[in-house]
């Protein structure tokens, strides 16, 4: 199994510990990144990986590791502790990157076979909608089952974090590593996902999208019978 995890934030706070503690638990090969360390950029805006190609894409060299880290792992972690009620904006403009992945354009095949998580720390309030910030994101890259925790830790940083709190994350990672273990290349989209991709299936279809979208949508066969989440063979 492989683990790729996106980190919100550059230092190795109570977020970082509890994102490493479930990848760790699974047993898997870990990849991690830190933003903005590795990847810092805004999106310019500038639509060429809507009407053009991802490749060029002013970034796109720099996004490259990540790309295809998430692209070959079985799971795909974003961890991000909350500022002001929100994910960091290091995370948001990782994600804004990707907004030629969400199924209305050129979604990845791939995404619709694997398991995502969202984590978030916070010490009081805020986790409801920082968790929303990254879930939407794999949600509408067809992430195919998405599991959400986010914690109140009542502290600045992990040092402080109290050991009552620290077993109830102990115990809750567990359980969650010991679901995607055994969900590893089992899962498939629900009925939300499903749904969705057959509307987007309809608009490509009636042509009401870019010629890049077009050609990808006919290129892969979901125009017509072809499913990402279907088996060949």
């Amino acid at each position: 199994m492989k683990i790729v995890i996106i980190h919100g934030q550059s230092h190795k706070g109570s977020t970082y510990h509890v994102a490493h503690e479930l990848a760790e638990k699974t047993g898997g090969e870990i990849t991690e990144f830190f933003l903005p360390r590795d990847f810092g950029e805004f999106c310019t805006g500038c639509n060429t990986c809507f009407y053009g190609s991802e490749a060029d894409c002013p970034h796109a060299d720099r996004l490259a590791p990540i790309t295809v880290a998430m692209d070959a792992a079985d799971v795909i972690i974003l961890a991000s502790p909350v500022y002001v009620f929100h994910a960091t904006g290091a995370m948001k403009a990782f994600l804004d990157h990707y907004g030629h992945r969400w199924m209305v354009h050129r979604p990845e095949g791939s995404m619709f076979r694997k398991q995502g998580v969202c984590i978030c720390t916070t010490a009081g309030a805020g986790a409801k909608s920082a968790l929303k910030d990254m879930a939407d994101s794999l949600f509408f890259w067809g992430v195919a089952k998405i599991y959400r925790y986010g914690i109140a830790v009542a502290a600045a940083n992990w040092e402080g974090v109290r050991e009552k709190k620290r077993k109830a994350i102990d115990r809750t990672t567990t359980k969650l590593a010991g679901k995607l273990v055994r969900r590893n290349g089992k899962v498939t989209p629900g009925l939300k996902t499903r749904a969705f991709f057959y509307i987007m299936h309809l608009v490509q279809r009636k042509g009401f999208v870019s010629k890049s979208d077009a050609a990808y949508w006919k290129e892969k066969g979901w125009t017509e019978s072809t499913r990402p989440w279907k088996k060949k063979g």
